[in-house]
């Protein structure tokens, strides 16, 4: 039997978790990195991530062949903050979301090198609103600067995006209606509520 290698996956929601987990969990051995220090307001940071707790406890409950392992982060809003000042009127999917991901991915990178991971990677291309070509850039980058090995990955084709929604669903997880960030949401509650239909 061929040993699995080690993937440190960040999640940016537990919705989003469920499709990629399925597609990747033959391939990988899984740890869920919870890190979105974006997602605004706190309570609903909170939320969202008893959300992915719960459904991995849901994995581990009912698919005795699926074994997913978790590393959390604490709440750590300051850092997004500091990362996009002068990018707060920024247009949703512009350059404040690419410097977002970044954070993000890099401290996956960072963590999955520090504690032994063979690759890293990230649940955020299974979003029709996010752009794969753009993340898989950035992480390409880090995979150079930190020498780790990046998933690259577009988990929307091949109805992934389809997939996640219905588990979602199966599983009665909590859908949030906008991305998460401060600024999106003002966006959306000034400009355009009916937006805050949309799921991401």
């Amino acid at each position: 039997m061929v040993e699995k290698k080690k993937l440190l996956l960040h999640s940016c929601c537990a919705p989003c978790s469920t499709a990629v987990i399925e597609r990747l969990k033959d391939e990988f051995d899984i740890t869920i990195l919870y890190y979105n220090p974006n997602i605004y307001p706190e309570q609903e940071y909170i939320k969202r991530k008893n959300e992915q707790l719960k459904y991995i406890e849901i994995l581990h409950n009912n698919r005795s062949e699926i074994s997913i392992n978790i590393m959390d982060c604490d709440y750590d809003s300051e850092s997004y903050y500091k990362a996009v000042v002068g990018l707060e009127k920024e247009r949703e999917g512009g350059a404040r979301c690419a410097v977002c991901f970044k954070l993000r991915l890099e401290k996956t990178a960072i963590l999955a090198k520090e504690n032994e991971f063979e690759v890293f990677g990230t649940t955020l291309t299974v979003s029709p609103h996010k752009n794969a070509e753009i993340i898989n850039a950035i992480g390409l980058s880090l995979e150079e600067k930190h020498q780790i090995k990046f998933l690259v990955s577009n988990f929307k084709k091949q109805n992934g995006y389809k997939l996640s929604v219905d588990l979602a669903k199966e599983n009665k997880l909590y859908r949030q209606n906008y991305c998460g960030c401060e600024f999106a949401l003002r966006v959306q509650e000034i400009e355009a509520p009916e937006s805050l239909k949309k799921i991401y």
